[in-house]
This record gives structure tokens, C-alpha cells and sequence, in this order.
């Protein structure tokens, strides 16, 4: 028998009290916070969809792994396990762990970065970007045309423009390309996928022109369920086998584990070439930790090492992917504006078209993140012209393509019931929505101002 119910693939047998607020309090916390929702704090938050970063409820097998991580300083047995669970997936001899993913980016892209290079992808995510620009170099974005269009049902609108691609590399010479980084799925462009096909292209491309091909893997299980889905000769495949083609085509890649390692803290950096990972542990040595933990603990590696398996069982990727596209269908039948189709760890509300009469200057989607939250608890991010947005020499705003409110889903975290309750909530969102206020910053910071930068409603 099938059955229309997609249920978790899960029991729960440890909660974690919410602490119910009233609107009256969530005003004031707001106030406080200067009307940004990265300065509340967790207990003022009901549903809590900032991120899907570090925020997944860990296994049974994950929590007995951690009573017996090995907390060695120097060649830890969670570490081979770590590592051997790594190379197995993806298929690198070199293995550096990191405390999370930024930590990698760093190395990695600092290395390769620097003054008059430039790093193209289909879209850097905020981390990824700031740490390519900190270098001094510069971070190029070239999605598909399709994924501009929120609305256009396309399968994989997370590609990256290939004729672009070759194009930049021409014009900028490749020796001054530090790499092509691939994010598998596209977090910012809407947590859409990208096609194998595609991969193969962007290698291609790579070889002929000698540049450096990377994987932004932190949602690599993730997207090999669209591929297995939605491109006919991966039918039979399985999600890890799919994964693991990903890989072999480019130079290395890096993850934050937070996210398809379903931990709340870790990261890596594989590599291929042995110079490169050279240079790398030097870094990794000074500023993170040997390079048997790399910051990391041994309870975390081995956590780490069970995730990275777990996230392949199929019964659980069907369950992930079906319970975010519930959310986001349900929402686009509503009415609201949505990326479409739905994507595997987020939903995407347009915030341009929902609250159209808002100019991107007066930051649309932080408008809608913050009444979110004063309505009914709801943290979410925006993903516009406050994370993306940048200023022209003379001081003039220079908004970001798209103004999006990410809804992005904790892995194993809620249920079916809370996902309603957000439902409910846009009802109340549209029928008030041309009521709705913009916002103006009054303080931010140089780099990464969203999660600092300080707001007043217009």
C-alpha cells in the first residue's frame, strides 16, 4: 500500500521544551535584538528556522559514538575513523578537519586568493564569499538565467552558467582563475539542485583551461536525491553512488558537517593534490589544530564519521525532501510567493513580489523575517540586499539580484504539526501585508554585515 503520509523515519524519545512568548514580549525582544533576529536569543525563538547549520537532532548511534570518541591529541582513533569514512565517500587521499566549514573556506580559498585572482561559482554562500573577499580577490556569481525566475518550474535551477563560465576564464586568463567552486545544492540561489550533467560540463571546462574544480559539498545527499529523481540514467543508482560520481570530477571540495553530517559542529577539506594539501596542513596546523582533529574533538569526529553514513539511508532522504517540499507547496498554494520548485533544506519566500510596495533599499525580506517573528516566534533569514548587497564608490546601494526569507528546516528536529503552525502564520502575513514597514541600518560591520549589522523600521 502507498501512502499519501510521508511519515519521519524516526522515533523520538528526548524533547527539548519551547518557550511560548506572546507577541507584546516578542516586540520588545525584537527591540532589543535592534530588529535583527541573529541577536535574539534561543529561548525568545518558538520555531527556530535561521538555519539548518549545526541544528540537527543527533542519532542514538550518534550520541554512543560520541562515549567513545578518542580524544588524543595526535593520531586519535576517531580520526581514522573520520577519515576513512571521508575517502571512502569521496574518494581523496588528503583529509583536513576543521571546527566547521568557514574554517576550511579559509584555508583553502585564502591560499589560492589573494590580490587580482578571482573565484567563480553558480552562487557563493555569504561564509564562502567573505572569505574569498578578505583575500583581496573576488567572487564571481553565474547561476543559469532559469534561476532568476522564482516562479518558472525548471529541475535544476541550481546549475551554473557553463558558457559564462568559459567566458570569465578567457577574460580574466586562467592563471588568474583561483578556482570554480560548485555548490551542491545552490543555498542561495533558492537550496535548488544542480544536475550531474552540469557537473560534467563545469569539469570539463576546468580541464581544458587547467583550473581548479572544488565541491561545496555541505548538502551533498541532499542534492543526489534530485539527481536520482530528476535525471533518467541515475534512476538505479543509489544516493551514495551518485554522490560519489559528484566527486571524482573535480580537485577537491570542501563541507561544513553541520549540515548532510547531521552534527552540530565540524568540517573538512579533501584534496587531491599533494603540494596543495601541503601547503594547506601548514595553515591548518597554525590556526585550527593538529592534523589529526583540526579543532575538532574526538566525540565530534566520530559523530562526524556515523552522520556521514546516515544521511545516504534512503528512507530518510525521501522523508527530508518530502517534508520541506510540504511546507513550501503548501505556501505557494496560499498564495506567497515561493522559489519553485521547492528545494531540499529551505523553503524561499520571495519578499520582493510578497511585499512589493516596499523598496529594496528599505530591505524587503528583513521586513518579513522580523513580522515572522513578531507574529507567531518564527526565526528565518533574510537573503537579499542585507547579506548580498554591496556600495558603489560613491556610497550608493547596490542591491543583491533577489530579495528572499530562507525557512531553512533543522534535520530530524520538528514535525509535521510545527510546519502547520508556520502555515498559519502566512495566513495572517498576506492578509496584513500591505501594512508592512521597511527597515534602514543604522550600524554594520565591513564584512558579513547581516549578522551584526543593526536595523530601525521606517
Amino acid at each position: 500500500m502507498k501512502h499519501k503520509t510521508i511519515i519521519e523515519p524516526f522515533r523520538i524519545k528526548s524533547v527539548e521544551p519551547i518557550s511560548l512568548s506572546t507577541e507584546q514580549e516578542r516586540t520588545e525582544y525584537l527591540r532589543k535584538a535592534h530588529s535583527n533576529l541573529f541577536l535574539l536569543q534561543s529561548e525568545q525563538v518558538i520555531i527556530d528556522l535561521l538555519t539548518d547549520s549545526g541544528t540537527s537532532a543527533m542519532s542514538s548511534a550518534q550520541w554512543a559514538g560520541m562515549m567513545i570518541g578518542d580524544e588524543s591529541y595526535a593520531g586519535s582513533k576517531s580520526w581514522e575513523r573520520m577519515e576513512s569514512v571521508i575517502q571512502d565517500l569521496t574518494g581523496f587521499e588528503y583529509i583536513l578537519p576543521t571546527h566547521q566549514g568557514r574554517a576550511a573556506e579559509r584555508i583553502i580559498y585564502g591560499h589560492l586568493g589573494g590580490e587580482g585572482k578571482t573565484f567563480i561559482s553558480n552562487t557563493h554562500f555569504d561564509t564562502t564569499r567573505a572569505n574569498i573577499e578578505f583575500s583581496g580577490a573576488e567572487a564571481i556569481d553565474i547561476p543559469i538565467a532559469e534561476s532568476q525566475d522564482t516562479s518558472l518550474i525548471y529541475p535544476f535551477k541550481g546549475n551554473m552558467d557553463v558558457a559564462k563560465l568559459e567566458a570569465l576564464i578567457l577574460e580574466k586568463g586562467s592563471e588568474n582563475i583561483g578556482a570554480v567552486i560548485l555548490t551542491v545544492t545552490n543555498n542561495s540561489g533558492g537550496g535548488q539542485p544542480v544536475s550531474m550533467a552540469n557537473a560534467k560540463a563545469v569539469a570539463a571546462i576546468c580541464k581544458k583551461h587547467k583550473v581548479l574544480y572544488f565541491l561545496d559539498c555541505c548538502r551533498i545527499a541532499e542534492n543526489a536525491y534530485f539527481i536520482k529523481h530528476k535525471e533518467a540514467e541515475y534512476t538505479d543508482m543509489t544516493y551514495k553512488e551518485i554522490a560519489q560520481e559528484m566527486f571524482r570530477l573535480c580537485d577537491g571540495a570542501v563541507m561544513s558537517s553541520k549540515k548532510d553530517a547531521l552534527v552540530n559542529m565540524g568540517g573538512f577539506l579533501a584534496l587531491k593534490d599533494y603540494k596543495l594539501t601541503q601547503a594547506c596542513k601548514s595553515l591548518l596546523i597554525i590556526t585550527e589544530g593538529f592534523v589529526t582533529y583540526g579543532g575538532l574533538s574526538g566525540r565530534d569526529m566520530e559523530a562526524i564519521a556515523i552522520g556521514l553514513v546516515e544521511i545516504f539511508d534512503e528512507h530518510y532522504l525521501e522523508y527530508r525532501i518530502k517534508s520541506t517540499t510540504y511546507l513550501g507547496e503548501h505556501l505557494h498554494k496560499m498564495g506567497v510567493p515561493v522559489i519553485m520548485p521547492i528545494g531540499g533544506h529551505a523553503v524561499y519566500v520571495d519578499a520582493k513580489k510578497l511585499y512589493s510596495h516596499i523598496p529594496v533599499n528599505e530591505y524587503p525580506a528583513q521586513a518579513l523575517a522580523c513580522d515572522l517573528y513578531i507574529k507567531a516566534g518564527i526565526r528565518s533569514v533574510e537573503i537579499g540586499t542585507v547579506m548580498f548587497g554591496k556600495y558603489d564608490k560613491d556610497g550608493k546601494l547596490i542591491p543583491a539580484p533577489q530579495e528572499l526569507v530562507r525557512l531553512a528546516i533543522p534535520r530530524r528536529v520538528y514535525t509535521q504539526s510545527h510546519m502547520e503552525y508556520v502555515i498559519e502564520t502566512f495566513e495572517e502575513i498576506l492578509k496584513e501585508k500591505e501594512k508592512a514597514k521597511g527597515y534602514k541600518i543604522v550600524e554594520e560591520p565591513k564584512f558579513l554585515r547581516h549578522f551584526t549589522a543593526k536595523f530601525e523600521q521606517l
